[in-house]
């Protein structure tokens, strides 16, 4: 057994890999494994890896199964007790797992944990995730200074998928990543299901991880805007308490009309609308899903630093 499993999904991210799969020999902290998860890249990642880093395990999909997809099929054969998801074109300080180790110990009985993630330029990428009533859900302070706000640590809703320790129980036990969702909004629905089967998330400020974000998948692609504006009305459907999906209601119709509304005039109303089908297509899918989960244990709390009220996106129209 190994503390740590760190769980690389790749598609075509060569041009990350080395600094990320660096950052991580060079920990302070060694007791970890590393696999990555290819999704049928088409450039050389798998060749790169197994020529420039031989201990790292690797799993060859014949299809690309997305983030999600790519996260679980790590997950299945790791041997860690703790799970660390990482995006492609993520580096670790090289204290990060001592940190994250620290506050395990400190908060032994918590299913995940959250690292600050900064951009390169050191502007705060993650600070754990947030949504609003319109089921727009980004990450809590994202483009502001890090001038010290966010360094207290603390509970809430759950880490950015980027750079997610989760607890191989807790796992699990809440069900892994939805492979329906693809990419994006994979992390809200999973971390609102470790919610309801009573785990909770702690904020480690002192663990932080450099975030390119949309290296890969790319900011405002058409993947971006489809998976992102499709899945955003998958997971309330699926994991949001009854009592909550009921309020929000209106807030996610008035966001859905004003996408298209949106994209249609920055040329891109076809890919939004496509999206947007194909989300109501696949609601009797979530609601049949949503029948397996329990809100018994949800606590209003761990959604308190959340928006409550109708919003696009505080930085971005995602």
């Amino acid at each position: 057994m190994v503390t740590f499993s760190i769980i690389i999904p790749n598609y075509n991210g060569i041009a990350f890999l080395g600094p990320c799969i660096d950052s991580i020999l060079a920990q302070e902290f060694q007791d970890f494994e590393i696999i990555l998860v290819d999704n049928a890249s088409k450039d050389r990642s798998v060749s790169f890896v197994r020529v420039t880093y031989p201990d790292v395990q690797i799993i060859m999909n014949h299809q690309n199964r997305g983030y999600a997809g790519g996260c679980n099929d790590g997950a299945r054969v790791a041997k860690g007790d703790f799970f660390l998801f990482l995006n492609t074109d993520t580096t670790l300080h090289p204290q990060f797992l001592i940190k994250i180790h620290e506050g395990i110990s400190e908060y032994p009985n918590y299913g995940m944990y959250a690292p600050k993630m900064l951009y390169p330029d050191g502007r705060i990428n993650s600070t754990g995730i947030c949504f609003s009533l319109s089921g727009a859900a980004w990450d809590r302070g994202m483009g502001e200074e890090d001038t010290g706000q966010y360094n207290n640590s603390e509970d809430i809703l759950g880490p950015c998928g980027g750079a997610a320790v989760f607890r191989k129980e807790t796992f699990f036990d809440a069900g892994e990543f939805d492979d329906d969702f693809f990419l994006f909004m994979e992390d809200v629905d999973l971390v609102f299901r470790v919610q309801c089967a009573g785990w909770k998330c702690r904020y480690i400020p002192d663990a932080v991880v450099f975030h390119h974000h949309g290296g890969t998948a790319g900011v405002d692609s058409d993947i971006t805007i489809y998976y992102g504006n499709r899945n955003i009305l998958w997971y309330p459907v699926k994991v949001f308490p009854l009592w909550l999906l009921l309020l929000s209601m209106p807030w996610i119709i008035g966001r859905t009309i004003g996408i298209i509304i949106y994209y249609t005039f920055h040329g891109k109303g076809k890919i939004a609308i496509q999206s947007k089908w194909d989300a109501l297509r696949g609601l009797f899918l979530m609601v049949k899903k949503r029948r397996y989960i329990s809100h018994a244990h949800f606590q209003i709390s761990s959604i308190r630093h959340c928006f409550f009220g109708f919003a696009f996106n505080n930085k971005r129209f995602l």
